[in-house]
């Protein structure tokens, strides 16, 4: 049978993307849960499955075109193995059937129908309580009849989409879709990403100015999303940078003393592993800069978890993806932590989830160069890190000159919620615990 399969939801707010590849062509049979096609959306490219077995017949897309949430992707003739165990799942499920009331639509399937699909594919497992699901797809399961709490899932969090209400309703088997970013309070900064203004066949095209030759090339998703959101923190926030240098000399011993272990099991004690650490303790000390604000309501949202995002430099452009739970962690477990969600950045294997809830964020130039800069504030986040190269200065203690590693930071701050005395405070703490790695460690 003929099935189409529309593009389901990339996470709340975001309603389109970029086809980056197509992974499937016509005439090739695919199982239920096989990636189709990658879609590149806001900052992360995530692959889509189809929800259902079946052979393709018709792909209606290709790599560079911009789809929207709804659009119709591919055509497959779709297979029944599904649907073989329908009986023993109608038979089970038939008394739940029974309490829910009949659609109105006479066309829409029966309600032992829809119960086919938990005994083709079980649910994720999920925490009691009430179903996570979007506005729009709570309204979709009314219209289809379908109760949410009987849809299974695929994904980690228990999360339902549109395609897992539909592949229910039709008695498939739930989609395995990127899992849905979460939003923060007064996060208007994040919107969609726009749409490509030129075909992606003329990037790299030569042409002329009115000075000489040039070449056009497309601009990625990701530096589009960036530069959209980088001019909205920079004209909306007001920015103050402080500047301090920490004296990491004992820090350096200590890290190098450990740094083979670390390394052996395939990890790396770096300094950015300490710095969050001592930012996610100072962040617990000075809650003002693990806040953000709601216009709206006139409220200062002071948040009780700590989310850390740290900048990385990959081929496609900047990415922050976000370390959870710090405070929750020892340096270790973050040593091992940090280089796979570094690599994941690198090869664009980041979902919207990763990307989400950050905040506070850490910027470390040190390992490229340089003596300072301003970094500018990732919004919805009232501050950022900036840390640049380390080097040896002669510095004067007991009266004598003597060679001592030191670290420069500089710290951007929104100073609508905070003032210069608050972050020259915060920056002498942090300053002092990475002065002390010991009272760092026995203290968290």
């Amino acid at each position: 049978m003929a099935t189409e399969f529309k593009l389901p939801e990339l996470g709340e707010g975001v309603t389109s993307g970029t086809v980056a590849s197509v992974l499937a062509s016509v005439g090739e049979s695919v199982s239920a849960n096989s990636p189709i096609i990658e879609i590149e959306t806001d900052k992360a490219v995530a692959e889509i499955p189809l929800p259902f077995s079946g052979t393709i017949k018709e792909i209606k897309v290709k790599p560079g075109d911009k789809v929207s949430v709804g659009q119709v992707i591919l055509i497959a003739d779709r297979t029944e193995g599904a649907a073989a165990k329908a009986p023993a799942a109608e038979k089970k499920e038939a008394p739940k059937a029974e309490s829910k009331p009949a659609p109105k639509e006479e066309s829409k399937p029966a309600p032992a129908a829809r119960k086919a699909a938990p005994a083709a594919t079980p649910a994720a497992k999920r925490s009691s309580g009430k179903v996570l699901a979007s506005p729009s797809v709570r309204k979709l399961a009314r219209e289809l009849g379908v109760q949410l709490d009987d849809v299974p899932t695929s994904d980690p969090s228990g999360r339902v989409s549109a395609q897992d209400v539909e592949a229910y309703a039709a008695g498939g088997a739930p989609s395995a879709e990127a899992p849905a970013a979460k939003s923060e309070p007064g996060d208007a900064s994040r919107a969609p990403v726009p749409v490509r203004t030129g075909p992606p066949a003329l990037s790299g095209a030569r042409s002329d100015d009115r000075w000489g030759a040039v070449v056009r090339e497309a601009m990625s998703g990701i530096r589009k999303k960036t530069a959209e959101h980088m001019e909205h923190c920079w004209t909306t926030i007001p920015h103050v940078t402080h500047f301090e240098k920490a004296d990491i000399t004992a820090l350096e011993q200590v890290r190098q003393q450990y740094a083979p272990a670390i390394k052996a099991e395939g990890g790396s004690l770096t300094v950015t592993v300490f710095l969050m650490k001592v930012i996610t303790e100072a962040l617990r000390r000075f809650p003002k800069f693990n806040a953000s604000l709601d216009f709206e309501s006139e409220e200062v949202v002071l948040k009780q978890y700590y989310h850390i995002g740290i900048a990385v430099d990959t081929p496609a452009g900047l990415l922050v993806p976000a370390v959870r739970d710090v405070d929750r962690k020892s340096l270790q477990e973050l040593a091992l932590e940090l280089p796979v969600l570094a690599k994941k950045a690198r090869d664009r294997k980041l979902t919207l989830e990763d990307m989400s809830g950050t905040t506070f964020t850490i910027s470390n130039l040190g390992g490229i160069g340089g003596t300072g800069f301003t970094p500018i504030i990732n919004a919805p986040e009232v501050a950022i890190l900036g840390v640049s190269r380390s080097s040896i200065e002669g510095v004067f203690q007991n009266g004598q000159l003597v060679p001592r590693t030191m670290l420069p930071l500089s710290l951007s701050y929104d100073h609508r919620l905070i003032d210069g005395a608050d972050a020259a405070r915060f920056m002498r703490w942090v300053a002092e615990a990475l002065e002390n790695p010991w009272k760092l460690i026995l203290e968290s």
